[in-house]
């Protein structure tokens, strides 16, 4: 049984990015274009600027990021954040544990997607730091990009089909994950949401006692400089938070 006893508020992940400034094969620097199949992620950009580019329902949209702003996308969304200079941005995610469990899936080419072992394959790093690890997540963004350019080019042509057809191709890979994910949900988020409830049941009866297992937490980056999907990233790997990636 999973136990997460000191979430984050609502048990969110939590980590730091700068963009990656590599180029890319359209001129654009930038992180890997992929998608979450059950977590809303959010940008808080905390410096510089660059932009997080978006395909879903509603087509192709180019979202400018500068120190302040906020973006967040629902699952199924495939997002790709864009270097402009200097751009960090601090991740909210929800579901904390999920995308680390592999709640993620590149915009590789189909060729790639219909098969999990290559899939798997191209998608992993061979280490989590070095310049091994760092040419292998160039390659890995480079895939991602070449398989997200003809879905953009599609939805700007009004064609959603290989967009969709990308989204049960993400679903297929990640079905055998969901046992673990449930577990992670309701050691999280449900669990964090639950306590709220029993905290309200205990308030409405007049019975604070509760209030006696105040605490407070702090933690600082267990690891700067990780190789993630959109840039560099300062990692918390603290139970609930953010947990070694286990789908790279």
């Amino acid at each position: 049984m999973v136990s997460l006893p000191h979430p984050l508020p609502g048990a969110v992940g939590l980590s730091h990015l700068n963009a990656y400034p590599w180029e890319a094969a359209d001129g654009v620097c930038g992180g890997s274009p992929h998608l979450h199949l059950v977590c809303t992620e959010a940008y808080v950009v905390t410096g510089g600027e660059g932009a997080v580019q978006t395909l879903s329902p509603d087509g192709y949209r180019d979202i400018p990021l500068r120190a302040g702003s906020v973006a967040w996308f629902a699952p199924g969304t495939v997002h790709r954040m864009v270097q402009g200079g200097d751009l960090r941005v601090t991740v909210l995610m929800q579901n904390s544990g999920l995308p680390e469990a592999g709640d993620a899936v590149f915009t590789f080419p189909p060729d790639v997607l219909a098969d999990p072992e290559r899939y798997a394959a191209r998608a992993a790093l061979p280490a989590r730091s070095g310049p091994e690890a760092e040419a292998a997540a160039r390659r890995r963004r480079d895939l991602a990009v070449e398989g997200y350019l003809p879905l953009r080019e599609a939805l700007l042509a009004g064609d959603n089909g290989p967009y969709l057809a990308f989204q049960r191709a993400a679903a297929r890979l990640v079905r055998h994950r969901v046992p673990r994910w449930r577990e992670l949900w309701r050691a999280g988020a449900l669990a964090a949401a639950e306590r709220t409830g029993a905290q309200l049941d205990a308030l409405e009866a007049g019975d604070p006692a509760y209030l006696a297992e105040s605490r407070a937490f702090d933690a600082g980056p267990s690891r700067r400089g990780g190789f993630g999907m959109c840039g560099l990233r300062e990692e918390y790997e603290l139970p609930g938070t953010t947990l070694a990636h286990q789908g790279e």
